[in-house]
């Protein structure tokens, strides 16, 4: 069952019992809905530092007008321009030098890039981490986040596979955000909501989980190695 507006507010504002169920901060009015509430894009993202072709650029300032910009912009100069249009498999995604292994921490060595507040365009050749501007804690309810109509119809993917939190999960959201198109963001837009749904059964709570990786998580946060249970292999035998 899935909590109103009202609901929600009222379980992020109730201090009679110890901790609220529900943190959000900050916390507006403003961006309370009817069963949700808005979440914004903080002013910073990371991106795989190997996954960016040298003499690239991962991101472009908006400079404010689409007449502004030409092809030339995502490159440092024009000899890495030049090896683009001779060379164009040495800038593909799809070659394997950009390949991410995700139990190798090494793939998950991150560069740090700032929104300014004049923009940032996003290539659909990149993936980014994101993270929202609010920091939120949960507890006896499940929340998830997805993205505003509005941002979907830019076609804007704010979270790759991992909108599911957790009952006791504590920090900022982590966004994977991948783009249809060259896409202009802006720090504190209104990036998604939070939903929350009561659930059935005994608690297990994430930050009392000692195998959980992201509790308390601040800002975009790459991917901790994911494990091989070989163990599994011996069962298949």
């Amino acid at each position: 069952m899935q909590l109103t507006g009202p609901e929600i507010y009222k379980k992020a504002t109730d201090m009679k019992i110890g901790l609220p169920d529900i943190v959000i901060e900050p916390f507006d009015l403003r961006c309370l809905g009817s069963n949700s509430y808005d979440l914004h894009l903080d002013n910073t993202l990371r991106v795989y530092t190997h996954t960016i072709p040298h003499g690239m650029k991962p991101a472009i300032e908006y400079k404010g007008d689409i007449k502004s910009h030409d092809m030339r912009d995502w490159f440092e100069n024009e000899t890495t321009y030049f090896l683009f249009k001779t060379q164009n498999y040495e800038f593909n995604p799809t070659n394997p030098k950009f390949l991410i292994d995700p139990t190798n921490p090494e793939h998950h060595e991150t560069t740090e890039i700032k929104i300014p507040e004049t923009g940032l365009i996003l290539s659909p050749l990149i993936g980014y981490l994101g993270t929202t501007l609010e920091y939120t804690e949960t507890r006896n309810l499940f929340p998830y986040i997805d993205g505003k109509s509005s941002i979907g119809r830019n076609f804007i993917l704010n979270h790759h596979t991992a909108g599911r939190g957790d009952d006791g999960f504590c920090g900022q959201w982590t966004l994977e955000i991948k783009t249809l198109y060259p896409t202009v963001v802006y720090p504190y837009m209104r990036i998604g909501q939070i939903y929350y749904e009561k659930f059935s059964g005994h608690r297990a709570p994430y930050d009392k989980n000692p195998a959980s990786h992201y509790n308390q998580q601040r800002g975009p946060t790459a991917a901790a190695p994911v494990a091989i249970d070989w163990f599994l292999k011996e069962k298949q035998r």
